[in-house]
């Protein structure tokens, strides 16, 4: 058996790709596990593509192709910047957070195939375990979902 970093990573590979799947499936942009993290990082906030770029580790050239993208598809808007000129802000247009409230739904819907699967008890066990390691090791401090690269 793998060790258990291997197979959370190998777990969380798998849902992502029925995931994408089931995007593609029903003819969404082909959004990519990137846009998913801009997704996430902007439902309580406006960020500049600095901000993102920063959040996801990349160049700030990479994220404004990602908000570009985005930007194209009607995911996100961008606002002038009440001090910096040369900066936008991005935010979640309705269709951007009606689209966050989908994905909420669509892992849902693999979580409970997860439990199916492997049953319910043993699902309910993998989360209590999960978030106690990370309270361990972060405390009240969690880290925010992004992408390790």
């Amino acid at each position: 058996m793998e060790p258990v970093p291997m197979l959370l990573a190998m777990t969380y590979r798998a849902m992502g790709d029925q995931f994408h799947d089931r995007l593609a499936q029903i003819g969404l942009e082909p959004l990519r596990p990137a846009h998913g993290y801009v997704f996430r990082f902007l439902k309580a906030r406006r960020a500049t593509t600095v901000d993102i770029g920063q959040h996801l580790g990349v160049t700030k050239q990479a994220a404004a192709k990602i908000v570009n993208e985005l930007d194209e598809w009607g995911y996100v808007i961008r606002e002038p910047h009440p001090t910096d000129k040369r900066a936008q802000y991005v935010t979640l247009t309705t269709k951007g957070r009606d689209y966050l409230k989908f994905a909420d739904n669509l892992w849902s819907d693999l979580e409970s195939e997860m439990a199916e699967a492997i049953g319910p008890d043993s699902l309910a066990t993998i989360k209590t375990g999960l978030t106690a390691y990370l309270q361990h090791v972060h405390g009240d401090d969690q880290p925010g979902l992004r992408p390790v690269w």
